[in-house]
């Protein structure tokens, strides 16, 4: 069952079973990227002549309705989807979420612990949009709705860690069931479902995040880990 592809995420969603899926977790390359991008107060993802290697293409505020929409189809009822994003992207996303069907419950607080860079009040976060398609029950209630994790350094531009990922996995989710992510970037989120025993499909269409899974998961076999 664990397998990845490269295709745009929607046209890819489009071709997975209604009610398929138990958890989908997903981190866009939304539009408000271009933006930090261009004036380059992130430098993992500013375009430069040191490198020319733009990662990934942006996936506009336009397609999020048809995003949603699919997303919400795959998913089985009673079941839960997270969605990475910033303070621009979380006003953009909410109100489609909630016209195709899912309700909002809150956003999560990722702590980066350390600052990163700009100008204004300098973040060290980033948000986790919290959906329920029916009703679930989370594992654990125990659990706060700001988790602390250091960012990822040198690694795949906009890597999240994977014990971050494991907390979402594992809330919202049981072993053998599977786990989607349409964007799947650096991995994290398969390499959760990978350690605690679930399921996974992925889809990306940069080729960087298919060679950076490849060795990363090539890697992780030759340390011995699971």
């Amino acid at each position: 069952m664990n397998c990845i592809y490269q295709d745009d995420a929607v046209n890819w969603l489009s071709t997975l079973a209604d009610a398929s899926v138990d958890l989908i977790i997903t981190d866009p390359p939304y539009e408000s990227l271009e933006k930090y991008r261009k004036i380059g107060t992130t430098t993992r993802l500013k375009v430069s002549k040191s490198s020319s290697n733009q990662w990934f293409d942006i996936f506009p505020n336009c397609r999020f309705e048809s995003l949603l929409q699919e997303i919400y189809r795959v998913l089985k009822k009673n079941s839960h989807f997270y969605l990475f994003c910033d303070q621009e992207t979380m006003f953009i996303i909410k109100p489609i979420a909630e016209s195709v069907g899912f309700k909002f419950w809150k956003p999560l607080v990722w702590d980066k612990i350390n600052i990163g860079m700009g100008y204004h009040y300098r973040a060290r976060h980033e948000y986790i949009l919290f959906f329920e398609k029916g009703k679930r029950k989370l594992n654990n209630l125990g659990i706060p709705d700001i988790l602390q994790y250091k960012r990822v350094f040198r690694g795949y531009p906009t890597e999240k860690p994977v014990e971050l990922l494991e907390i979402l996995v594992s809330q919202s989710s049981n072993e053998n069931q599977l786990v989607v992510d349409p964007f799947f970037g650096s991995g994290s989120t398969l390499m959760a479902a990978k350690n605690l025993n679930r399921n996974y499909i992925g889809c990306d269409i940069s080729n960087q995040a298919h060679e950076h899974f490849n060795n990363r998961s090539e890697g992780q076999k030759k340390s011995g880990h699971p």
